[in-house]
């Protein structure tokens, strides 16, 4: 039998920008997952079949809306992890919080009886972007190089001559 305690797993650090794209996909996919789910909803796909998406008109406004929403959170993945760290800090602070109000708008008109359903995946989205938020506000920033006395007195001699 190996003795584990002697020698633990590595866990080295992770860098905020994988967080935050782990959190961005992880997002995506409840985004989708409770879209696909909402088809089961009784008379969701008559509704669908009639033209009408809640009480709108299907349109190709409203299908572009609907997609301008969900592009959002994903291409967040990717700017989370290309954007410079100042950029990235603040754009994923903005729409995460952007995004709190928008995932809770999506309970608005459901029915008592699919509380639960609403609750747990609104519930996950917002510990989500909760976490999102935490990630970027509480960034790392690099501490300043050490100021070396000798180079700095030198420096300033030298300028002044």
């Amino acid at each position: 039998m190996t003795d584990h305690t002697k020698n633990p797993l590595d866990d080295p650090p992770m860098p905020v920008r994988s967080k935050l794209a782990a959190a961005w996909t992880s997002f995506v996919f409840l985004y989708v997952y409770v879209d696909v789910l909402n088809f089961y909803k009784p008379g969701v796909l008559d509704g669908i079949l009639d033209g009408f998406i809640w009480r709108f008109d299907i349109s190709a406004t409203l299908l572009t809306v609907f997609l301008a929403s969900v592009s959002v959170p994903a291409l967040m993945v990717v700017l989370s992890m290309t954007l410079p760290a100042r950029a990235n800090r603040t754009v994923n602070l903005v729409v995460a919080a952007l995004l709190i109000p928008y995932s809770i708008f999506n309970a608005a008109g459901a029915a008592w009886e699919w509380a639960a359903f609403y609750g747990l995946s609104i519930g996950i989205e917002v510990l989500l972007l909760a976490f999102i938020l935490r990630s970027a506000w509480t960034w790392p920033r690099t501490p300043a190089p050490p100021v070396d006395p000798y180079r700095a007195a030198t420096r300033s001699v030298n300028q002044s001559a």
